[in-house]
């Protein structure tokens, strides 16, 4: 989004507002759900994330977010739609895009144990998430529109690890340990032990994880943790 932001404003932001302006004098009131993002916290320090937590948007993608939560906040009070906001936490499946840093990781990974790729190079190791998966959100999706009223939720798993833990994770998955060295940018990851029947392409003591500060943002995020306890409490959804 920082690369393109007028194109992020008009899909995310605007593209709510024609949405909700498109169906506002309809003589049906069908229902609506606003697909929000945790990126809208951004810069917020609380420790964990709810429907009363501040916004501090760090992104063009997270600003537009902001205002797609609101346009609908507003237009739910001023018409009477049924329109409600689901604020999802990072959510993962096998079909996310190869761009997103969970599949490029995986994806990496099992390149590198093969041979077919060397190294794979990341933004922000240290950078922690609430990661769950998307079959659980879009059940929670389904949940919010089967009320007899609108509301806000946080969907999310109220646990979080670090990018770095995830590629810790992937490789264990085969049979690889891993050892880092370094700060920052000058981080690497270092092959501790290896399954060599699992990972023909890999040898201990080879770096295969290496930091490229092109995949920093300008405003980095470091932490974001949702709180689904009104999610829990009033629609019994339990991420699976």
């Amino acid at each position: 989004s920082f690369q393109i932001p007028e194109y992020t404003l008009e899909a995310t932001g605007y593209g709510t507002l024609k949405l909700l302006e498109a169906v506002r004098n309809l003589k049906i009131n069908p229902r609506i759900y606003q697909a929000g993002s945790s990126e809208m916290y951004g810069g917020n320090r609380s420790k964990i994330l709810n429907e009363n937590s501040e916004f501090l948007p760090r992104s063009p993608y997270a600003i537009a977010k902001v205002y797609s939560h609101w346009i609908s906040v507003n237009y739910r009070e001023a018409y009477n739609m049924f329109a409600c906001n689901g604020i999802l936490f990072n959510h993962e499946s096998p079909v996310r895009g190869e761009t997103f840093v969970t599949r490029k990781i995986t994806r990496g990974v099992a390149k590198i144990a093969l041979g077919l790729q060397e190294k794979l190079y990341l933004g922000n190791l240290g950078a922690s998430r609430d990661w769950g998966h998307a079959k659980d959100y879009v059940r929670m999706q389904w949940m919010m529109l089967q009320k007899n009223d609108p509301e806000d939720f946080v969907i999310a798993t109220g646990k979080q690890i670090s990018v770095r833990a995830f590629v810790e994770i992937s490789a264990r998955h085969l049979g690889v340990e891993l050892e880092w060295s370094g700060y920052g940018v000058d981080e690497v990851g270092k092959v501790k032990s290896v399954n060599k029947k699992m990972c023909p392409g890999i040898s201990r003591g080879q770096i295969i994880i290496r930091v490229d500060s092109a995949y920093y943002r300008p405003t980095e995020v470091e932490t974001l943790l949702g709180d689904p306890s009104k999610a829990k409490r009033v629609l019994g959804w339990e991420p699976n």
